[in-house]
């Protein structure tokens, strides 16, 4: 019966202290309380990239292309790759420079 009472009293100290070792109030979504040079910071941090439709992206983007399917293959191509698609149908790829930034094997952009 010693042997018993003295584990459940180890087990609930164990927990105790295991609980006011980890921060509690720590934020996941919030990157803005971070100090930048700390190390806790760095194991917390992730890039979460927003959703977007790229379907519904590339259908705009590519509506006045000559060539629907082959504009709509490399705009989702990129899309995933990027997680953005500069808004109209041509121009605009400074609103996204990772779109821009897309080159073919014979060094031409990738992107529409």
């Amino acid at each position: 019966m010693k042997l018993f009472s003295f584990s459940v009293i180890f087990i609930l100290l164990l927990l105790q202290h295991n609980a006011n070792a980890a921060p509690t109030n720590f934020d996941m979504d919030s990157l803005t309380n971070m100090d930048e040079g700390s190390t806790e910071a760095a194991l917390y941090r992730r890039y979460i990239p927003r959703k977007i439709n790229c379907n519904y992206a590339c259908a705009i983007r590519c509506s006045k292309a000559r060539r629907k399917n082959v504009c709509g293959r490399a705009c989702k191509t990129c899309c995933r790759r990027c997680h953005c698609v500069p808004p109209g149908t041509y121009g605009n790829k400074s609103a996204c420079p990772c779109y821009a930034s897309l080159r073919t094997h014979g060094n031409k952009p990738k992107c529409p």
